[in-house]
């Protein structure tokens, strides 16, 4: 059979797609409770890979960089913080809100490799993690 990259990256994002749809329909059936750090949403998020890097942009609008937490360890990364609804918009009748609220968290399994420094900014409504590969030729 032959290997092919693109097939094997489709199945791998539909199987992430599904397990992240579930996840999401078990939250519906879950009470929440405002004193809790259960995270009540997962953001999206693009996975690039350079020769040197990995770089990770998670759809963050209205998120300060500074207020999310990362870590890399384990093969995983992970980011956490709390997006709240701005204080100047809450006297407003909202008609539609979409863009979720509260506690995120997010973990994602890095590719095979040994990682080393995490810088993290914020750019266009989207938090940028750039995580440098050890080994790579500028080291």
């Amino acid at each position: 059979m032959d290997h092919d990259p693109m097939r094997d990256w489709m199945w791998s994002q539909a199987c992430e797609m599904l397990a992240r749809a579930e996840r999401l329909q078990r939250s519906f059936f879950q009470p929440l409770v405002a004193t809790t750090q259960t995270p009540v949403w997962e953001p999206p998020v693009d996975v690039l890979e350079t020769q040197d890097e990995l770089l990770v942009l998670v759809a963050l609008p209205g998120v300060r960089a500074e207020t999310v937490e990362v870590a890399a360890r384990e093969g995983e990364l992970l980011f956490a913080g709390v997006r709240a609804f701005p204080v100047a918009l809450r006297p407003v009748v909202i008609h539609r809100l979409e863009l979720p609220q509260g506690r995120f968290e997010r973990r994602l399994r890095l590719p095979p490799g040994r990682y080393g420094v995490v810088r993290h900014s914020i750019a266009d409504g989207c938090l940028m993690l750039v995580v440098e590969k050890k080994g790579a030729p500028h080291d």
